[in-house]
């Protein structure tokens, strides 16, 4: 047997739906494009029905496979009526990504009742909701693959990022959660927790001369993560690869909680 069809047999989503929220974002359209060219018929979930066409339209122009549905994780209704959508063009949902999310950078007496309950909403109930209404489907057809996407935050908190790190830590007890309730379904749960990212949201940050500094002293590999970065570990989370792995969190972040860049040391090299 070939190298080929042995990464081929172990790797591949070919017959496989994945149903991605926050598909319309800079992490979450990488990720679909990338689980799509895997072979996976992706369905791309989202608020902004502008940006998922484009999406869509990127990804079909690459051979793969995508549908678009206007989604909003507020709406319990309308998860209810998309999942519903997704399951009856496809006939199942074999993987959920869990990535749509918001944050404001703000200190902890800045942050307004508002502001604190709408990141709440998006971030976790989404989470929690969306996850209530694909379930079933999983526990029907006896197998599935969860993957929540965690952040530096799950564990490792910035400065102004309270809330959204209270989210990304309940996040990671969803995982666990879902992963432990749930493996007699054969439904596996895991977070993919990025490091520090590099999307046009984040861009300012990158360009801060202060903070880009900052953030390159902490991360080992002295770069900021990029989306693409990020696709290989969700490939394998979505993939029969990783059948007996659950409840765990992979971190993608360039070697940052590893340690960062070391101190001067002595060294031949």
């Amino acid at each position: 047997m070939s190298i080929g069809s042995n990464l081929e047999k172990l790797f591949s989503l070919e017959g496989k739906v994945v149903l991605f929220t926050g598909a319309a974002g800079g992490i979450g359209s990488e990720l679909a494009s990338g689980l799509a060219m895997a072979g996976a018929a992706v369905a791309l979930c989202d608020i902004d029905k502008q940006r998922l066409e484009v999406v869509k339209g990127q990804i079909e122009a690459e051979g793969g496979k995508a549908s678009t549905h206007v989604l909003n994780v507020l709406d319990k209704n309308n998860i209810k009526s998309c999942v519903e959508e997704i399951g009856n063009t496809y006939g199942h949902i074999d993987v959920l990504v869990n990535c749509a999310g918001i944050n404001k950078r703000e200190g902890f007496m800045d942050v307004e009742e508002d502001t604190y309950d709408r990141i709440m909403a998006i971030n976790l109930k989404g989470v929690f909701l969306v996850s209530q209404e694909v379930a079933p489907y999983m526990m029907k057809q006896r197998n599935g693959s969860i993957i929540n996407i965690g952040s530096h935050n799950t564990g490792w908190v910035l400065g102004g990022c309270s809330v959204y790190a209270a989210t990304k830590s309940g996040i990671y007890a969803f995982t666990k959660s879902q992963a432990v309730e749930w493996a007699k379904y054969n439904i596996r749960s895991n977070c993919i927790s990025p490091g520090h990212i590099k999307t046009p949201l984040t861009t300012v940050t990158w360009e801060h001369p202060v903070r880009s500094k900052y953030l390159l002293d902490r991360i080992a590999m002295n770069r900021p993560g990029y989306p693409e970065d990020i696709v290989g570990v969700c490939i394998l989370l979505a993939s029969d690869a990783s059948s007996y792995i659950t409840g765990c969190e992979y971190r993608v972040d360039g070697g940052c909680i590893a340690g960062g860049q070391p101190w001067p040391y002595d060294t031949k090299y």
